[in-house]
């Protein structure tokens, strides 16, 4: 089956809320900080279209991720992929072809929380630690020596 992205619109926020929702949970509710509205309305507020991706396999919607340029580097953010997709490689190859954009020499960034499997996702990728809390783990790549 083929994998690709396809460009986010406003429509995709209600399905990408519930997919974020049933992603983070066990490990919201590991860390306490699981709330069945507030894990929805956090991301409906952040949702920008323009930022965001859908993950499709064989055309159909599996997963999300935006990608966030900033002051202080590339975001990578709501990137959450659904349960029975994970453990396939789509995952890998979907974080593979974000750390092929132009950065323009700033860094990719991102935060995974304690404890989440995805973590070791980024670390495979050449992301490192950046700084933890009890909560969040703040990883960093440098941006490719050809964008510097």
């Amino acid at each position: 089956m083929e994998w690709s992205f396809r460009p986010s619109v406003l429509a995709d926020a209600t399905w990408m809320a519930e997919l974020r929702a049933v992603v983070m949970r066990p490990d919201l509710e590991r860390l306490g900080r699981y709330h069945p509205d507030r894990v929805r309305q956090r991301f409906l507020d952040a949702f920008t279209p323009t930022h965001t991706r859908a993950i499709q396999v064989g055309g159909i919607d599996v997963g999300l991720v935006a990608v966030r340029p900033d002051d202080d580097g590339v975001w990578i953010e709501h990137f959450y992929l659904d349960p029975a997709r994970q453990g396939r490689g789509v995952g890998s190859w979907a974080l593979a072809q974000i750390l092929l954009t132009d950065t323009a020499g700033r860094p990719f960034r991102l935060n995974v929380l304690q404890g989440s499997p995805a973590r070791r996702l980024y670390e495979r990728h050449g992301f490192s630690l950046v700084s933890q809390d009890p909560i969040d783990v703040y990883l960093m790549k440098p941006a490719p020596e050809s964008q510097c």
